[in-house]
């Protein structure tokens, strides 16, 4: 396939590039600055650009058969970045008519899973009081997926870890796994590349984790 990653610097992005290349596709990593761009290989096409200007993407999605994004606020101060540059990648997936598109969420955005003990079911209160900016800002991204022409997956992972790739983790379509409380940065990027092509995700907010 030939895939576009944004956020390609980011912990989940580098996953999905270096991923993606040893299963094969050809990757165009979207970035601000190519230097910090750790992943290497013939698959890999690099396009520098401004993720604020939706003309700057056009070149990097068209004819693409899918499109991931890594994009993510770093702390909470970051609050208001990602519905902002999804908004860019929006516009530039449907200038170009490109549909399949998958992003990273977070898993308070989803229901609560039924049976939910209530230690888990306190922890993610704090969280959502915690992180309160950091998630109003996923909704609104969320909203505009479901309002856009694209084929869009919002994947929703809680506690994100760097580990190793384990491959070993649950899903839920328009869910949570219950007492799902962490996953690794690789098992998303593993989780995001195997749902590009399952029509089952499509227009879909999906949990993971272990």
């Amino acid at each position: 396939m030939r895939l576009t990653v944004f956020g390609a610097t980011g912990g989940v992005g580098q996953e999905i590039v270096r991923q993606g290349l040893a299963a094969g596709h050809h990757v165009t990593a979207v970035v601000r600055d190519p230097a910090r761009l750790t992943v290497t290989g013939s698959g890999l096409q690099v396009h520098r650009a401004d993720l604020t200007d939706p003309e700057a993407l056009r070149a990097a999605v068209a004819g693409r058969d899918a499109v991931l994004s890594g994009l993510g606020a770093r702390t909470r101060a970051d609050a208001g970045i990602t519905s902002k540059l999804t908004r860019s990648v929006l516009r530039a997936l449907e200038a170009e008519g490109t549909l399949r598109l998958l992003v990273v969420s977070a898993s308070p955005l989803g229901p609560m899973p039924d049976g939910q003990p209530l230690i888990d079911r306190a922890f993610v209160g704090v969280v959502n009081v915690v992180f309160s900016s950091v998630y109003a800002d996923l909704r609104i991204m969320e909203e505009e997926l479901a309002d856009s022409a694209t084929e869009w997956t919002s994947v929703r992972p809680p506690r994100l870890l760097d580990r190793p790739l384990t491959g070993t983790y649950r899903t839920v379509v328009g869910g949570n796994p219950r007492s799902g409380r962490t996953i690794g940065r690789a098992d998303v990027a593993h989780a995001m590349l195997a749902m590009t092509g399952d029509a089952a995700t499509v227009r879909q907010g999906v949990g993971v984790a272990y």
